[in-house]
């Protein structure tokens, strides 16, 4: 169940590894606040039924449930996290393994109807119950009063800004966020056991959610010794000293995907006495010691969030059963690919207590995968892309550019994928292998990303300066690019931001604009109203990027 209690020796230990990073990774405590927090009993936590309704081959529930009380009403307008659980039971349940999967959304609107068709489907494809667990994190929420309602990664960022000014380890929105889990992990296994259940056990389960969910799932899976097996997906930054570190110097500026992040000025102080400590409470990269789990780890080599090569930074270093898969041409969102597919058939092999295969790759060199499979795979295949501009390969900006092609195996057995450096720019490539596993549907599992040249062209680049924002749009004509200079000093501008610049590139169809300026308020609000303004004028094509200081 869930991990709890130790000596004052390794008390101690955590300690030792809280002031000093190199401490904690050589001997990783037995508790940490994170553990505290998860066990702290908590007597607001409560589920009821809200509505059952019978679908065909199987009954769906919708519990409404309080999770615990986080911060007190001084911080937070909202104390009680309250969640719906939506829960599909097939008729023939085959399985005490259930799966959880980890939503999201706001509160304050109505129950749902019941589970949605794909929770549904799961259950009777894998005659297993399947519940969802939305809220996570509870929001949108307004702390100390300040007329700010934040949700998603502003109300994250922000949690993580209190813990750097106080120190106190509660404050992260981790702790709530994977508290929630575990206990609608107990709604659901007191639901199956009562007679509104059917009086049946379900006490173990595979966990699985995306993005800050997918964060969220590597660390339930850290404290609660019921998780089996997790799917954390499109969450590829574990390490996140190194991985950051890397965005940076891949792409010389921060994806506004992780503006509210640069907002909150988390990723510009690397030197801060306390981030380290904050690294130790969330990243699940310190928590990898208790993730023997079987692990597959679901990522988009488009995403808009980080680049499609961060795993080099952290899978090696998993203990136990793990599996990558990246997926092309796709971003965060994973929109229209396979990617549940691929889950389905992680949790069909947890399912059945088959061996699932069995592959390991090397590189000896950047441009070479060497893959052995112990078993035989489907279908092998080469995937790449290149950019002839930028080590930059979000489908945002670089547009569905893998292609792929079918490996066949060496006369050793082994496949064997070699891609030359571009005559320009960089080229990403990884190898993806299909196996038929007598699931629902097939195992689909690659490499890790590589990139070649192995360089970063921003290495030497100070990422710690203070933030600008830089925004790129096509325009219609010089004359428009006339009427964008004299709104530099509008009062509607000032109130945006100081001293905005604007450069030019181009001409005819390709006219360009560059426009910067040092903002003065949100973020995002700023950008918005700016690119309003300038759609207005028959601008289009818009991208975002903060930067480091002022762009040369």
């Amino acid at each position: 169940m869930v991990r709890q209690r130790l000596s004052l020796t390794l008390l101690f230990l955590l300690f030792v590894g809280l002031v000093g990073g190199r401490a904690f990774a050589e001997a990783p405590p037995e508790r940490t606040p994170l553990d505290d927090y998860v066990n702290a009993p908590d007597d607001s936590f409560s589920w009821k039924i809200v509505s059952t309704k019978e679908f065909d081959g199987g009954k769906a529930y919708v519990l409404d449930m309080t999770s615990q009380t986080w911060r007190s009403e001084d911080e937070v307008d909202r104390t009680k996290w309250q969640h719906w659980v939506t829960v599909a039971v097939p008729d023939k349940l085959t399985s005490n393994i259930g799966f959880m999967l980890i939503g999201g959304g706001s509160n304050g609107g109505n129950p749902p109807d019941g589970p949605n068709g794909m929770v549904n489907q799961i259950a009777l494809r894998t005659g297993t119950v399947v519940a969802e667990v939305r809220m996570i994190p509870n929001q949108r929420l307004e702390f100390f009063g300040d007329g700010k309602k934040r949700s998603e990664d502003d109300l994250i960022a922000y949690t993580w800004v209190k813990y750097l000014e106080t120190g106190d380890p509660t404050w992260p929105a981790r702790n709530p966020m994977v508290k929630s889990v575990v206990r609608a992990m107990d709604a659901v296994t007191e639901l199956l056991a009562s007679d509104d259940g059917g009086n049946r056990v379900v006490d173990q389960f595979v966990v699985a959610g995306g993005s800050k969910r997918g964060w969220t799932t590597w660390l339930v899976g850290a404290v609660d010794d019921r998780v089996v097996g997790i799917a954390p997906i499109v969450i590829d930054v574990l390490n996140l000293e190194k991985s950051m570190g890397h965005h940076f110097a891949a792409y010389g500026f921060f994806a506004p995907s992780i503006g509210d992040y640069v907002e909150h000025k988390l990723v510009q102080q690397p030197k801060h006495p306390r981030l380290e400590g904050l690294r130790q409470l969330v990243d699940p990269y310190h928590y990898r010691h208790r993730l023997t789990m079987p692990k597959f780890i679901m990522n988009s080599a488009g995403d808009q969030f980080f680049p499609p090569d961060m795993s080099r930074f952290y899978f090696d270093d998993l203990e136990g059963e793990k599996y990558l898969r990246y997926v092309p041409n796709s971003d965060h969102g994973l929109d229209d690919t396979d990617a549940i597919e691929s889950v389905l058939a992680f949790y069909s092999l947890i399912l059945a207590g088959k061996d699932r295969p069995q592959f390991s790759w090397t590189q000896p060199d950047p441009n070479t995968f060497v893959v052995t499979t112990k078993e035989a795979p489907k279908e092998v295949r080469l995937w790449q892309a290149t950019n002839p501009q930028a080590r930059d390969f979000r489908l945002e900006s670089l547009g569905p550019q893998y292609t792929s092609e079918v490996l066949e195996a060496s006369s050793d057995g082994t496949y064997v994928a070699h891609v030359d450096d571009p005559p320009e720019g960089f080229t990403a490539f990884f190898v993806e292998l299909t196996y038929d596993v007598d699931a629902p549907t097939p195992f689909k599992a690659t490499t890790n990303v590589s990139i070649v040249p192995d360089v970063l062209p921003f290495a030497d680049k100070n990422p710690t300066l203070p933030t600008s924002l830089t925004l790129h749009c096509k325009v219609p004509s010089n004359e428009v690019v006339e009427q964008i200079k004299q709104a530099l000093d509008s009062p509607q501008m000032q109130a945006i931001g100081d001293d905005p610049r604007l450069t030019t590139s181009g001409e005819g169809d390709n006219l360009t604009v560059t426009l910067n300026w040092v903002p003065k308020g949100a973020f995002e609000d700023g950008a918005r109203a700016i690119a309003g303004y300038l759609g207005t004028l028959g601008c289009d094509n818009f991208s975002f990027q903060m930067e480091s200081g002022r762009p040369e």
